[in-house]
């Protein structure tokens, strides 16, 4: 049982924002390992890389998938308990593929079981946390939590492309499963179930603050799921983010997070060298995001999104034509680091404008879903245009238009109004 007192007061709440930074960082990892697994793969067993990208496919698909029902079996069964569960999962998913021989091996392992671990350490979760532990300084906080994933690539990658530059994918593996594993008794002693659980209210909140209860803490968490999403697919906004954010997910993870590694191979440059550039990118992305997110409580974050896939677009599209010299690389690592994701903040935002605090998290998990659809898509077509054309250029070229529609579709949306109205709340 956790101790029913904390230190810090309201502040208790930045102590669990660390622990969940901590765990979106590793889930970044995981996430981010089958792009320097590809070539050792393909070293090892003879997989082409289209058979890799469509593991990592699979495992971003059911990555988003999951998000929206983790939301749901948050408030269901408990956020720790659902957390310790994923990184479980994670962690065994990871260490059972060192045993693999045959690529279903690596679509279960890699794909399926860590696509669904991950999934709940994701967005939905920084969501569910902000929403529960924090009254103001919302897009901040969700902003600095956005960031993990671009910390998981700057902590990460470099490590990760040295150990499958010297040792193969099992140290990969192994690093991965042994990281997520050493998180488990962080979240058991530091991250109570909700502020009340420890006597506190939301940082911000008055004394008799009320938080919002889900509908989904009581009955069936799968319906009530599907049934937000129902509700939520009447509405001209949900499309209007759901579509900014498959192709957020298109232009980020899908395309560059899982094939830029390989296409500056393919350009003569080291994996530890291009592992960097992803590196750098996150330096980048940790600054961008963490400020996305404080203009996002200050600004109009339709704006903010309308710049962020416009500079996005221009990058990608800039990249193929780029020489791939080092000054030019590291032109492209700052432009498109800058908003890797400092999208989320926004998209947060209007998501809890739009649908309310109660059903806003459940919505916000189906429209990162559609980010995850979007790269999962890319993974697989990046793959596909690498061996049916012999490079990367056009694959690039189309992420690159893609986010220049993003922009224009984010200038569309309109919260003025409730999307739709709030269920009854529980008794």
């Amino acid at each position: 049982m956790i101790a029913q007192s904390r230190p810090f007061g309201q502040r208790y709440a930045f102590v669990v924002v660390a622990v969940i930074f901590f765990c979106l960082l590793i889930a970044a990892g995981l996430r981010s390992a089958p792009s320097v697994m590809m070539i050792p793969l393909e070293e090892s067993f003879g997989w082409r890389r289209d058979v890799t990208s469509w593991a990592a496919s699979i495992g971003i698909l059911l990555y988003g998938l999951t998000g929206p029902f983790a939301a749901a079996l948050m408030e269901r069964v408990g956020m720790r308990r659902t957390l310790l569960g994923a990184l479980l999962v994670m962690s065994g998913s990871t260490a059972l593929s060192l045993f693999m021989t045959q690529p279903w091996h690596l679509f279960v392992t890699w794909g399926v079981f860590s696509g669904i671990g991950s999934g709940a350490v994701a967005s939905v979760l920084g969501a569910t946390i902000v929403n529960r532990w924090f009254k103001t300084n919302r897009g901040l906080v969700m902003g600095l939590m956005s960031a993990s994933s671009a910390t998981g690539m700057l902590v990460f990658l470099p490590l990760i492309a040295s150990l499958a530059q010297s040792g193969g994918w099992k140290p990969v593996a192994i690093a991965v499963a042994l990281a997520t594993a050493a998180l488990i008794p962080f979240v058991l002693l530091l991250v109570p179930e909700r502020p009340a659980s420890i006597g506190l209210v939301r940082y911000g909140a008055d004394a008799d603050d009320v938080p919002p209860v889900s509908p989904a803490s009581q009955g069936n968490f799968l319906a009530h799921t599907l049934n937000t999403l129902r509700r939520a697919a009447g509405t001209r906004v949900f499309w209007y983010l759901f579509a900014t954010f498959f192709i957020c997910g298109f232009t980020t993870n899908g395309l560059v997070g899982t094939h830029l590694i390989a296409f500056c191979g393919d350009m003569g440059i080291p994996e530890v060298k291009a592992a960097g550039l992803l590196s750098l990118m996150g330096i980048f992305d940790l600054i961008g995001t963490t400020l996305s997110g404080w203009l996002t409580d200050r600004f109009d974050p339709r704006k903010l999104l309308g710049v962020y896939y416009a500079i996005r677009g221009l990058s990608l599209i800039y990249l193929p034509y780029s020489g791939f010299s080092g000054t030019s690389l590291i032109i492209f690592a700052v432009l498109y680091g800058l908003d890797w994701i400092a999208t989320v903040p926004p998209t947060l935002r209007l998501a809890n404008e739009a649908f309310g605090d109660r059903s806003g998290p459940i919505v916000f998990g189906w429209i990162v879903a559609g980010h995850q659809i979007g790269a999962a898509a890319a993974a697989a077509f990046g793959g596909t245009m690498r061996e049916l054309q012999g490079n990367y250029e056009l694959a690039f070229l189309i992420a690159g238009m893609t986010g220049i529609a993003a922009a224009c579709i984010s200038l569309l949306i309109n919260t003025s109004r409730p999307a739709f109205d709030p269920e009854p709340q529980a008794a």
